[in-house]
């Protein structure tokens, strides 16, 4: 196989579109979108600062075409494919004048054979996209009228990112482009078109069975694209007699957290099979395998896998591993339960979502960022929501690495999907390119159909405009647990989130399956999260704006206000700031200035998702997993993100780390007026502690103390129930149980910051140089609850190591300050930078 690559340097032009497109060409970059090329030639202003998104709103309703030469000399090859990985989204593709094929769906890739058009010299390709804003209205009227849709586009009749055209967190830019890359495939004989390594184990060996497909150059459509986008479901099989698939199987890669042993590798496993058809399936066994793990469950050793058909070669590795998702009822309903290699995970997820607005602005480093912000905060599982797009290998092979499990969902989101079959052909195809392009992943655990249709139907209101029209359910139900069924049986499928996992049964019901929980930050506060009792939480949320110097880099308000014109370009929940005002209420004092008003919402966030997180998993084993809504941001906004667009940990984040260790010591309701110690074990090894409670006065005086044992079985939780002399205060307001010992230290407050008497300045600060930024020591002079730091207000780049602290009197903590070489150490310790919850009583 011979690759000539077509990426790189394009033209672009508006074919049709609004007044405000510009005329002639411009330079355009492959892969790439209309939104970046244009901001590259210096013809818009960046859609996401200020008010920038209405004035860039033409874009999307623009006919854009991508123009290039290059020059070629036919390699010695029998065939020539024109391969296009991603296209962003109704295209046609000309070469040298004549169309070579249609395309329809961003979420898929396209093969279409060009040697008879191909010449030697110079080629012209060109592709043109269809204004993807009027696109999804004239199909949706074409095909019935709109069907029920979140936000202001029918997004849900492209098979496109469905965030792409604004969200309640997202942008609305409605992109066009050649999104990933594209290129000339000349090869003879015959080429490896796909392999689904799955993987078993048999005891102590683990079973590799892979599956083949191939496809002969003299085969004139198996794996190719028919004009209009119509799939191919030939399998190539023609001129593949004789064959022989070879499977190789490495020895053990180190995983990237435990180094190898030195010690002598294993022989590598060789099998063949006979190619039939087109097909070919080896089974190998490997014995005494390395298995591979969950983060904090064990190792994640990978293995080489090497597949070679004739002169066709395809590389890949997996992990050795099995999983399980135990949903059958039980005398409380029913259980979300995931199992890996037969021992129970409790799930301490995060939802992601693209982590860009333009997808092509991501890089590989970008991706390990976000994912070392997920294992940092002790995420174990990362839910790539369906929403967005199939994600990049960047993080699935980051999180095979890691041990990070992902739960995928098929790209359904908060809308209703026509099943007739000028969609269905694309969901089909779609679907099937996913689940075998994912498959060798070993972090990839779950399969889910869709995100909130099922409960929309039910709860919604959807259902009396849907009679007599389809609406997905076919999809969910059917189509799509046939796919993993025939394709990847190897996990669990689930029709959609949350789900009840029984017909006769609301879809979001807390005693069965997974939930999302939307009424806590919608309309109540966020201690209703302890009138909850779910199985499992698949999502639940709280806003808070991102970091001073993210918010201020695109917001220019002038007086900088909370409900300024740009503010809530950048705030797109519905009546946002009001339910952040509402939050706040009864918990915080009310801000007294925009410093205040900021601070206060990410730290009522951080209260809020604390909570939550404590009081779900206090119910552990009955409960058995939490996936907060949301780890990352596509673009500068408020929201319900733990990182922000720049890179930069909100307080929740700190907040997380500590709510979702993996033996976690929380503080909550017991019988009557009484509290209870909770111990949480989500690690692999049964845990005993023995732990000190202590009531604690703000002056540090000790009130009442006491020493009590505690133990856990993995995935299990142990409760003690502390005597009325620690869980009942003699005044709130100037009182904490503090709870330490060998596993950690927890503090909880008997009352809310609002009802608290702190001391506005209960702090001594000295900072002093590193090479890298700066140490900064904060000690306490009275209790001083959340202290933390906010480098970014100093130095955009600077970031820090902890937060949220709350200190006894005479504790101290040091903050780490990174990134920022020459920062003013003095204003690190300015009141705007570092802060606590006493500040905001004035």
């Amino acid at each position: 196989m011979e690759r000539t690559t077509l990426d790189g340097t394009w033209t672009l032009e508006a074919v049709h579109g609004p007044a405000e497109a510009p005329t002639g060409r411009i330079a355009a970059t492959v892969p790439g979108c209309a939104h970046t090329d244009l901001l590259r030639a210096g013809l818009i202003p960046h859609p996401f600062d200020g008010d920038n998104e209405a004035a860039t709103q033409w874009i999307g309703d623009t006919v854009w075409r991508y123009r290039r030469t290059f020059e070629w000399a036919a390699p010695d090859a029998e065939r020539h494919d024109l391969v296009a990985d991603g296209l962003d989204t109704l295209a046609t593709i000309e070469l040298n004048g004549i169309v070579v094929g249609t395309t329809r769906n961003q979420h898929r890739s396209y093969r279409f054979p060009v040697g008879h058009l191909l010449r030697p010299g110079t080629n012209e390709l060109v592709v043109t996209f269809d204004a993807p804003v009027p696109a999804a209205e004239r199909e949706s009227a074409l095909h019935g009228g709109e069907l029920p849709h979140v936000n202001h586009h029918p997004y849900n009749a492209l098979r496109k990112n469905a965030s792409n055209f604004g969200w309640d967190w997202g942008i609305d830019v409605a992109t066009s482009g050649i999104w990933k890359s594209i290129g000339i495939e000349s090869w003879s004989g015959v080429r490896i078109a796909s392999v689904r390594p799955l993987v078993d184990l048999d005891g102590a060996d683990g079973v590799l069975t892979a599956h083949v497909e191939v496809e002969h150059a003299g085969s004139t459509g198996a794996f190719s694209q028919a004009i209009g986008g119509t799939p191919v479901t030939s399998t190539g099989g023609a001129g593949t007699t004789g064959l022989e698939a070879r499977i190789t199987v490495a020895p053990q890669r180190a995983s990237a957290t435990s180094p190898g042993s030195g010690a002598e590798p294993p022989v590598r496993i060789v099998g063949s099979r006979p190619v039939v058809d087109g097909t070919a399936t080896v089974r190998l066994v490997v014995p005494d395998v390395a298995v591979w793990w969950p983060r904090g469950e064990g190792d994640q050793p990978l293995h080489d896998v090497r597949v070679e058909v004739g002169d066709a070669v395809w590389t890949g590795r997996v992990g050795f591993r099995t999983v399980t998702l135990d949903t059958a009822a039980d005398a409380d309903g029913a259980p979300f339960l995931l199992r890996v290699n037969g021992r129970p995970v409790l799930v301490r997820g995060a939802n992601w979502i693209p982590d860009h607005a333009f997808l092509t602005e991501m890089t590989p480093e970008r991706y390990a960022d976000r994912i070392d912000d997920a294992v940092q905060a002790n995420v174990n599982l990362l839910r790539v929501w369906g929403g967005g797009v199939y994600e990049s290998a960047d993080l699935y092979d980051r999180c095979d690495e890691l041990g990070v499990l992902v739960w995928q969902d098929f790209l359904f989101a908060c809308a209703a999907y026509a099943e007739e079959l000028w969609l269905a052909d694309e969901v089909e195809a779609e679907a099937r390119e996913a689940v075998t392009r994912l498959s060798p992943h070993p972090s990839l655990v779950v399969w889910n159909g869709n995100n909130e249709n099922l409960v929309a139907y039910a709860e919604w209101g959807w259902r009396p405009s849907l009679v007599g029209r389809t609406w997905g359910n076919g999809y969910y139900r059917s189509l799509l647990p046939a796919i993993v069924a025939e394709l990847d049986p190897t996990r669990p499928y689930t029709p959609g989130s949350p789900f009840s996992f029984d017909e006769y049964l609301t879809p979001n019901d807390e005693r069965n399956g997974s939930v999302h929980i939307w009424d806590v930050w919608n309309r109540l506060d966020y201690r209703a999260y302890a009138d909850w009792d779910p199985r499992f939480v698949a999502e639940f949320g709280f806003q808070g704006p991102p970091a001073w110097s993210t918010l201020t880099a695109v917001v220019h308000d002038e007086p900088l206000d909370p409900d300024g014109h740009e503010m809530l370009v950048h705030q797109k929940a519905d009546e946002g700031n009001r339910k952040l005002a509402d939050g706040m209420r009864g918990h915080l004092p009310k801000p007294a200035s925009i410093e205040d008003w900021h601070w206060s919402a990410q730290l009522n966030q951080a209260h809020a998702i604390r909570f939550g997180m404590e009081w779900f998993r206090s119910r552990t084993p009955y409960n058995t997993g939490t996936i907060v809504w949301q780890l990352n941001d596509d673009w500068p906004v408020v929201s319900w993100s733990l990182v922000d667009h720049a890179g930069i940990r909100k307080p929740v984040w700190y907040a997380v780390r500590h709510a979702y260790q993996p033996v976690l010591l929380t503080v909550q309701p017991g019988n009557g007026s009484g509290l209870d110690l909770v111990l949480v074990n989500a690690s692999g090894a049964r845990v005993e502690d023995t732990v000190t409670v202590e009531r604690v006065g703000f002056d540090g005086s000790v009130l009442a103390s006491g020493s009590f044992d505690v133990g856990a079985a993995p995935a299990d939780a142990a409760r003690v129930a502390l005597p009325v002399s620690l869980a009942v205060p003699e005044d709130p307001a100037t009182e904490v149980l503090v709870v330490s010992g060998p596993l950690g230290r927890t503090v909880h407050d008997f009352a809310e910051v609002v009802d608290q008497r702190l001391t506005p300045a209960p702090l001594t600060v000295s900072s002093t140089a590193t090479e890298d930024g700066a140490r900064v020591t904060v000690t306490a002079t009275s209790y001083a609850r959340d202290v933390s730091v906010f480098p970014d207000r100093v130095d955009p780049a600077a970031r820090v190591d902890d937060g949220l602290v709350s200190l006894l009197p005479g504790e101290s903590v040091t903050f780490t300050v990174t990134g920022a070489p020459g920062v003013d150490t003095v204003a690190l310790g300015s009141p705007l930078v570092l802060r606590h919850a006493g500040d905001l009583r004035g």
